[in-house]
């Protein structure tokens, strides 16, 4: 055959570099699959990590070594995955704190939603507005009452870090109720709610999952309801925010999912999406999700997540509008 055409050259050169993707896909994992967590222990988002991980490795016939790496509303943790090569063997359990809210809103970060994509989704849960417990308030209205009466101090809400989801969507409580609040950032949902039980702060929003529902249930913490229109099965007496009169689309949730570097090849995503959805087959692992009041989800190909997460970029870009957030 003569390859001296530069069409026919492209054409080799595009079949070898197929063949060679799929001898690599077959071929991979080779070592160890370190999983960035971007959150300190002990918080939601290794929560998800630590009850999914066994069941990865075992499918993927390889170690996945946890490493908490918190900071930046998250975005320390993502930079350490798009700083390692694009080969699989640094993975992101991520969500759209990290992935897509802090580089909108942390003028510091320098990557893009779309320089991540998602691999694999694990699981829904979300956001819950939760008081310490001695907050002489037990709902919404009496939150209100409680923070617009004749002098008043301010109300301090602990957030997961400036530029966070968890300050985008305080601000937006403020915003559309009018109470001012003081926002006090943390690295994470462990130190936050360990100050909120404390009596350090006066408020909080994170997600309603890992502790978080036991804490409220063992009267450690109050809840005052969840972003969402409808409250959730599992938890019928728990309000749902967004059928307030001054809260209506007051929505927001978080996902938990497995996100790699754009450039990660797809055989290699395939996999670790399939070795995701394996470790989701684990009764106890479900169990465990739901109790606390995630959604698990149901396996999707990477292409229609894809999809799915470049509409939560443009969600959230339009939720940021919104209210006017400035990067900081």
């Amino acid at each position: 055959m003569n390859f001296s055409s530069p069409l026919k050259r492209l054409m080799v050169s595009l079949l070898f570099g197929t063949i060679a993707g799929h001898v690599a896909a077959q071929s991979w994992p080779a070592k160890p699959i370190s999983m960035v967590v971007p959150w300190p222990a002990g918080g939601p988002s290794d929560f998800v990590a630590r009850k999914i991980q066994p069941d990865m490795a075992r499918a993927l016939g390889q170690p996945v070594v946890i490493d908490n790496v918190g900071g930046a509303g998250g975005a320390i943790g993502v930079q350490k995955n798009l700083n390692a090569p694009a080969d699989g063997y640094t993975i992101t359990l991520g969500s759209p704190l990290e992935l897509i809210v802090a580089p909108m809103t942390v003028a510091a970060v320098k990557y893009k939603p779309e320089d991540m994509k998602v691999v694999a989704q694990i699981l829904k849960a979300p956001l819950v507005v939760i008081a310490r417990k001695d907050l002489p308030a037990n709902t919404l209205d009496e939150l209100l009452a409680l923070a617009n009466r004749a002098g008043a101090k301010e109300l301090s809400v602990g957030n997961g870090g400036n530029g966070s989801l968890f300050h985008l969507a305080a601000e937006k409580l403020g915003q559309q109720t009018g109470m001012k609040l003081v926002h006090v950032p943390y690295k994470g949902a462990a130190p936050m709610l360990a100050d909120l039980m404390g009596g350090q702060v006066d408020m909080a929003i994170t997600v309603f999952a890992g502790s978080i529902p036991a804490t409220i249930a063992d009267g450690k913490i109050k809840v005052l309801g969840l972003a969402t229109r409808q409250p959730l099965s599992k938890f019928p007496s728990i309000p749902a925010l967004a059928l307030h009169p001054k809260l209506q689309g007051f929505e927001f949730d978080s996902w938990g999912s497995v996100a790699v570097p754009r450039g990660t090849p797809d055989a290699i995503s395939n996999r670790i999406n399939k070795a995701a959805y394996d470790a989701l087959q684990n009764p106890e692992t479900r169990a465990a999700f739901e109790a606390t009041g995630n959604m698990v989800v149901n396996p999707t190909s990477v292409a229609d997540l894809d999809r799915l997460y470049r509409e939560e970029i443009a969600r959230y870009q339009a939720i940021a509008k919104s209210i006017n957030f400035e990067p900081q």
